[in-house]
């Protein structure tokens, strides 16, 4: 619902008003709407921060991919990960990665499907509407213990629940790789098209999400509860995850049969359970768990490694572009050569790699997680000053400075806090330095709370600060007036930023505010 939802957002709010401003990164809108060379360095500083954290989650997902089909651990298999993103990223630039992205998707769609389509029989959504995989796999909760699969909010209850769907819609819509996609298209008109394409296949993927999900979800427990040790290595994909360390068994009661089936916590088997599975391992495995022929299962990790390599190598070309165009040219060395500054990005993107590479063997959540500690970070810094950017003249710099501070702040400090044994483990650090303590919201959701504490913020400071100079408010109704119609005049002149001088400056502007 959350990322489904953030398409929509997009490209009834964002998209096309983004693509007839022109500006090729978010630290470019911003530092242009906001007029301001320090709201420039916050939105690069902000997307540098966001990409680093999403692209940990893909790092983590490669390493598992290689390391299930090269039968090693999975550390091993992030190294291997980041040398081939480190290829990707390094030699293709914005249009050659999304033209890249383009046909992983279609592989990621087509690999989706493939195995949901088996399982079901029939029409995935159709399979979960007749209700048939629904009873059984309650009925299997039930056998184990747990409350029934289809009973609402207990995992998370409603208030988490509603803020990570609101986290991740909205954090869809700020997320800075997503949003330089419609940067690569001719016309504002063909952005709202390029939207529209991107929601219709979204939309079949995720509504096929749940499907996936019960079907992995009962192979799993029928083919390992009250199993014996032999009945559960003569599956091939048993043995090959072992190799990997991301399934476990553990016989604790030493009768041979595995009772209890669970999450593994820290890379053992859970207190209550026999067999440990991590929960990375779920969408790989299922098509050898309902054993469906091996074409299907190579398909299937084709396609999650296609989703995980265009990603990351989305997310690499913005922290390049965030520090070698936002920040580089326009504050370290503005003559710089297009040469020199391919070499600091260059740079930038194996530095990230490195960092990335860390999280991807040491990650603060399995990958779903970790991939949403980045939508909520988004969420917490740009969603409101884009939206805000672009549909209310009266937003100031100083609103939006002190809304993208206090929100990455915020949402940064309370997932850093609650997941610091796993982030901070390097430094011997071995508890959380706080649990959940806003209303028990959990740190996939809290993005939601930093997003309308920054919507608070921006909105109170520009109302206390002075106005936008004429030609901002002008060019802010400007990029709302449909293409064709008449457009108020504008004093905005494009000239400001030129190649040739890269360095814009706001002395006028600031003069006019003052005044």
């Amino acid at each position: 619902m959350g990322w489904t939802g953030g398409y929509v957002l997009l490209a009834l709010l964002l998209a096309p008003y983004l693509r007839k401003f022109g500006k090729y990164t978010v630290p470019d809108f911003v530092g242009e709407r906001y007029y301001s060379e320090t709201a420039r360095i916050v939105a690069a500083i902000c997307a540098i921060f966001i990409s680093l954290t999403y692209v940990a989650g893909q790092m983590r997902g490669v390493g598992i991919v290689f390391g299930r089909f090269l039968g090693v651990e999975v550390w091993l298999g992030v190294v291997v990960g980041m040398v081939i993103v480190a290829f990707f990223a390094v030699l293709g630039g914005m249009k050659g990665i999304t033209w890249t992205q383009v046909v992983q998707y279609f592989i990621l769609i087509f690999a989706f499907l493939v195995p949901a389509f088996a399982m079901a029989g029939t029409v995935p959504q159709i399979g979960i509407a007749t209700g048939d995989i629904s009873q059984t796999l309650n009925g299997l909760h039930k056998d184990l213990g747990f409350a029934e699969y289809t009973q609402p909010f207990t995992e998370h209850g409603l208030l988490n629940v509603i803020c990570i769907a609101f986290a991740l819609m909205v954090g869809t819509s700020g997320l800075p790789h997503v949003i330089v996609r419609f940067y690569t298209t001719k016309t504002v008109r063909a952005a709202r098209y390029s939207a529209l394409w991107a929601l219709i296949f979204i939309a079949l993927l995720y509504t096929t999400a749940p499907a996936l999900a019960m079907f992995a979800r009962t192979n799993l427990i029928q083919s390992l509860n009250d199993k014996t040790i032999e009945q559960v290595h003569e599956h091939e994909w048993v043995n090959k995850w072992e190799e990997t360390g991301l399934l476990k068994f553990d016989d604790r009661n030493g009768d041979g049969v595995i009772q209890g089936i669970g999450q593994m916590a820290d890379g053992e088997v859970p207190e209550g359970a026999e067999a440990g599975i991590d929960p990375d391992i779920i969408v790989l495995s299922t098509p050898a768990v309902a054993g469906l022929p091996g074409i299907v299962i190579a398909l299937v990790a084709v396609g999650g490694l296609a989703a995980a390599l265009s990603t990351a190598a989305g997310l690499l070309l913005v922290i390049s572009s965030s520090i070698a165009h936002d920040l580089y040219i326009h504050f370290v060395d503005p003559e710089a050569s297009e040469r020199k500054r391919l070499m600091v990005g260059r740079i930038m993107i194996m530095c990230a790699i490195v960092i990335a590479g860390y999280f991807g063997i040491n990650p603060p959540g399995f990958v779903t997680q970790v991939v949403a500690f980045a939508f909520g970070l988004a969420a917490a810094s740009f969603f409101p000053v884009i939206l805000l950017g672009i549909f209310d003249h009266r937003t100031t710099r100083e609103g939006a400075i002190a809304g993208m501070i206090l929100g990455l702040l915020f949402t940064g400090t309370y997932i850093l806090g609650c997941r610091a044994d796993v982030v901070f483990d390097v430094f011997g650090v071995t508890e959380p330095l706080f649990e959940p303590w806003f209303f028990g919201i959990k740190p996939e959701g809290i993005g939601a709370v930093g997003c309308l504490l920054n919507f608070a913020v921006t909105m109170t400071v520009s109302r206390l600060t002075p106005p936008p100079p004429k030609r901002i408010r002008e060019l802010v109704e400007s990029v709302r007036v449909p293409a064709g119609a008449h457009e108020p005049e504008s004093h905005f002149d494009e000239s400001d930023a030129e190649a040739d001088n890269p360095r814009v400056t706001y002395a006028e502007d600031e003069a006019e505010s003052n005044a």
